[in-house]
């Protein structure tokens, strides 16, 4: 088991001494299974990742790094350097929301300072020859949080409105509302168009690819 970092710099140390390291070479290392392709087991890259870093919160709506107040993000990212999907951040409460600000909610605790982990991802590379990009630490600037609370307020009161059937991933500027569930037996209970409670799918907050491509340019622009 790997003590969870102490420090920032000792995190980014161990961010830096797997940056150029596939997938594969890393599970090898660490005794991990490797799958053959992901679509039954996409957390595997990100659980992986957790473990070589040392993350401890598991499945807690924590940051992942408990201590440091850090949350990891990976990032597959194309090869001219694009993300290549939307990036989960958090279940969606569906009760009980009236009252709730966007500084108590999970977004806010999981995006207040991000660890990025690209990971080259083109969909013709096996999961296990992906290679480690250089990983870097982000927090969201004026601008970027007040889009994301924006577009939190927004979804939340839809929500709370009894609309959760009519949010689809177009609303929202940078954040998105979308089904989060392995498959459509597993519901939940949402509030419905009349206050009554409704059966529907869980749903989870994820950020738009053009958020995380400027987040990327941000830090690499030449």
């Amino acid at each position: 088991m790997i003590t969870p970092p102490k420090t920032l710099a000792q995190l980014l140390e161990r961010v830096n001494a797997i940056a150029g390291m596939t997938l594969g070479d890393l599970a090898l290392s660490h005794g991990f299974k490797t799958p053959e392709h992901l679509l039954r087991e996409k957390g595997w890259v990100g659980q992986l990742l957790e473990y070589v870093l040392g993350a401890s919160a598991g499945s807690l709506p924590e940051p992942d790094f408990v201590e440091l107040g850090i949350e990891l993000k990976t990032l597959p990212i194309s090869n001219s350097g694009k993300p290549l999907e939307t990036t989960f951040i958090s279940v969606a409460p569906l009760t009980d929301v009236t009252g709730l600000t966007f500084e108590q909610s999970t977004v806010y605790k999981k995006l207040k300072h991000v660890l990025w982990l690209p990971i080259l991802a083109e969909r013709d590379i096996a999961p296990v020859d992906r290679v480690v990009g250089s990983g870097f630490l982000w927090q969201p600037n004026e601008s970027q949080f007040a889009q994301l609370k924006r577009d939190w307020e927004e979804l939340i009161d839809m929500i709370a409105l009894g609309q959760i059937e009519q949010v689809n991933g177009h609303y929202g500027e940078v954040l998105q509302l979308r089904p989060k569930a392995a498959n459509s037996k597993a519901l939940t209970e949402a509030i419905g168009k009349n206050g009554q409670r409704i059966q529907t799918l869980p749903r989870g907050f994820y950020l738009k690819t053009h958020f995380t491509g400027q987040i990327l340019a941000q830090q690499f622009a030449p």
